[in-house]
């Protein structure tokens, strides 16, 4: 038999395998969080941080979802406030749950969000603590922390003062 040519090129395909993602860039896959709601137990040391420190452990992951637009320490504060003035923290931990599964491309479910929030708020936050780690960070570098470690030797611009200023 002979080839038939039909003057369509076919392109080859290569199976290269992709570099893992650096810190800070996510992978774009649907699915669930690395580990479960109850493993706690897996990382000692966020878990004794969240059942003794839940507002540092908020205001770290608030910190990674915000892209360092908030620090921890405010988010932090504000948790605090909500828990001892309302007691209706878990709302507000939980817009940040949803935040991160948009980032992660993991798929919403507002209801069960609030329901591990409201029944097990410190599972919760370890689970995303946990997540961010398994993705690269470091929470407790911050953002910019994070940003420096991903890209050493480049030289960050010094921050100047807005506003006219005579001397």
């Amino acid at each position: 038999m002979s080839k038939v040519t039909t003057g369509i090129p076919i392109p080859q395909q290569s199976y290269a395998p992709q570099p893992p993602p650096q810190y800070g860039q996510h992978q774009r896959t649907s699915g669930s969080f690395s580990t479960g709601l109850c493993d706690c137990c897996s990382d000692m040391s966020s878990c004794c941080l969240t059942c003794w420190c839940p507002c540092i452990t908020f205001g770290r992951i608030a910190e990674i979802v915000d892209r360092g637009s908030t620090s921890c320490c405010t988010s932090g504060t504000l948790y605090t406030l909500l828990l001892c003035l309302t007691g209706c923290q878990s709302i507000y931990s939980c817009t940040y749950r949803s935040k991160l599964k948009a980032q992660l491309g993991m798929p919403d479910n507002c209801c069960a969000d609030l329901c591990s929030h409201c029944c097990c708020e410190y599972c919760a936050l370890c689970q995303e603590y946990r997540e961010l780690q398994h993705r690269g960070y470091n929470l407790a570098l911050g953002w910019q922390g994070n940003m420096e470690r991903q890209n050493p030797g480049i030289a960050m611009p010094p921050q100047v003062p807005s506003g006219m200023a005579r001397y």
